[in-house]
């Protein structure tokens, strides 16, 4: 099943896509009380909504934490290391990220005014099912819900200026999710779906979930030790080789670019780049 998220009188829902419709499955707080339930019932569902003159919003609750993970790709650990120094991860590494930095598919980005463009960096994001405490490494993947593709866009002087990386990785919307969410039943084998990241033509990204580090079990184990994870919270597991800091010369999003970042069995996640001021000027910020 493909889930997305939509804005119904002020309200996030949740729907299930059924070609270009979408089967209301109520209200999100509704939804993740019992995601499972709720994906169990679509067929007895008959309304249908035209996807195309829905408002889409994140498919998770406003409250959700979004745990990231650095340096999670053997390759990318060998280009970190070349252009920040920094050594690849024993255990997974883990930022935090604002739920409110989220958008979805197609929405706009804006450059911070002090940053030379932004980074791209194509991940396969996890979003949970249900309440889960210390997870056993064996049986962590029965709390996922499912699947989508997530853009961690970065403002890299704002995140490599310290050891901190809040605020780079922070910047207002930055945080494509989307362009569904598919239940794990549907996703096939996680630790091996292929991920690609394109700016116009041009392939920036191309890499494979074979290449983790830190499988999903393993994340999801490492986190629940110290932290509960609740239904709808999202972990974005770590971008390829290939991000616009290690290339020679850098290479950045500016206004007018457009991003395109794919997972296999998901699809394509697309976000068009802007300057800050073109966009306050459309009242979108």
């Amino acid at each position: 099943m493909k889930l997305i998220g939509y804005v119904d009188n002020g309200t996030r829902h949740i729907g299930a896509v059924d070609g270009s419709h979408v089967i209301p499955l109520g209200e999100v707080s509704t939804f993740y009380a019992d995601p499972r339930a709720a994906t169990a019932s679509a067929d007895q569902v008959t309304k249908r909504l035209v996807r195309a003159e829905l408002v889409e919003a994140p498919p998770v609750p406003r409250t959700a934490r979004v745990f990231c993970v650095g340096i999670n790709y053997h390759a990318h650990g060998d280009e970190s290391r070349e252009h920040s120094g920094l050594d690849t991860p024993k255990v997974p590494m883990i930022f935090g990220r604002w739920a409110d930095t989220l958008v979805v598919d197609g929405d706009p980005v804006p450059v911070p005014p002090n940053e030379d463009g932004l980074d791209w960096e194509v991940e396969l994001a996890v979003i949970i099912a249900d309440p889960v405490w210390a997870a056993d490494r064996a049986t962590a993947s029965q709390h996922v819900l499912g699947y989508t593709v997530f853009n961690d866009l970065s403002a890299r002087k704002k995140q490599l200026e310290t050891a901190q990386f809040t605020l780079g990785k922070n910047a207002d919307r930055s945080g494509p999710i989307g362009p569904v969410v598919v239940t794990a039943d549907e996703i096939g084998d996680p630790n091996s779906l292929t991920l690609r990241t394109r700016v116009g033509d041009s392939v920036m990204q191309l890499g494979n979930t074979r290449d983790l580090i830190h499988d999903i079990p393993s994340i999801i184990a490492y986190i629940t030790d110290t932290v509960s994870l609740k239904p709808g919270d999202v972990i974005a597991t770590g971008t390829p080789a290939g991000v616009g800091l290690g290339m020679k010369p850098q290479v950045y999003l500016t206004a007018g670019d457009v991003v395109e970042v794919e997972v296999e069995n998901i699809g394509v996640l697309r976000t068009p780049i802007v300057s800050r001021a073109d966009l306050a000027a459309r009242h979108e910020l």
